[in-house]
């Protein structure tokens, strides 16, 4: 259940992190293994969803105020231009199941990607 991973601790208070965006639903911080020159994570303060596609079934606004606040991050730290990457799964890379988005940004060039 995503309520016990890290995300849920983070989401809960248990474990503080430099918040770089909050809404009423989304918070965002910096990853804390950086995969590119700009790697911050989106998430939901819900725990009820281990990936995206649990999500966007069950609060695709949700999902969509991730994706407006991945852009305004990206306005904020790259010039607008980001990739967005969400991994569904362990063997398509996913080690916390808490839905969450990568913000990728600087310096990416095609192929790579970042992981978690």
């Amino acid at each position: 259940m995503a309520a016990d991973t890290v995300f849920g601790k983070i989401v809960s208070g248990e474990i503080p992190v430099e918040l770089l965006a909050e809404t009423e639903r989304v918070i965002a911080f910096p990853d804390m293994h950086p995969q590119a020159p700009v790697h911050i994570l989106v998430i939901p303060k819900t725990t009820a969803y281990d990936n995206v596609v649990e999500l966007a079934a069950a609060e695709p606004e949700t999902l969509a105020e991730m994706v407006a606040v991945a852009k305004q991050l990206a306005s904020e730290h790259a010039n607008g231009e980001f990739r967005l990457v969400f991994n569904n799964g362990a063997s398509a890379g996913q080690t916390v199941f808490h839905v969450h988005a990568h913000v990728l940004a600087g310096g990416l060039e095609e192929g790579s990607l970042g992981g978690a």
